[in-house]
């Protein structure tokens, strides 16, 4: 008997508005051009997650030479019960040549000209948050002059 594994369902989670400072670039290494942004802060709010982002993460990119940004975010949600959570984003950020120039101007551009998915991981030492250790989760997202808008999913 054969079974057909499962059609994956994305449940709506959150919407995440994080704060981010100007990129500090670090110029080419032998992985790209490596530069570092900070999280200086933000907002978390949906029917799964709300909060807010504390400061102090960063997300450490390498720009490929293929021009793929490739994504590496870390930060802390604090809930408005005072729980925490981790949260390490893994994400793609890519498009035409002349749209990530706008991007990394920081014009306002139209998220459907570029391509930005990430698969985060979050971690909490809090009961009720459990569920979060435990359930893959998606994310698409928006780079504007200042912010990271990143809607999240839970994958059922």
């Amino acid at each position: 008997m054969a079974h057909d594994p499962p059609r994956p369902q994305l449940e709506h989670m959150c919407r995440a508005r994080i704060a981010v400072a100007a990129p500090r670039t670090l110029g080419q290494t032998p992985l790209g051009e490596r530069r570092i942004i900070d999280i200086t802060g933000g907002e978390v709010s949906g029917p799964k997650l709300s909060g807010h982002v504390l400061p102090g993460g960063a997300d450490w990119q390498i720009i490929r030479a293929d021009g793929v940004a490739v994504l590496d975010a870390r930060y802390t949600i604090e809930t408005g019960d005072g729980a925490l959570v981790y949260v390490r984003n893994f994400a793609y950020r890519h498009g035409p040549a002349d749209v990530l120039a706008q991007v990394y101007r920081g014009e306002d551009v139209d998220p459907a000209r570029y391509y930005f998915r990430g698969a985060p991981v979050f971690e909490t030492s809090v009961p009720a948050l459990d569920w979060l250790n435990r359930t893959i989760v998606v994310c698409t997202g928006v780079r504007t002059r200042d912010r990271v808008i990143l809607d999240f999913y839970a994958v059922a």
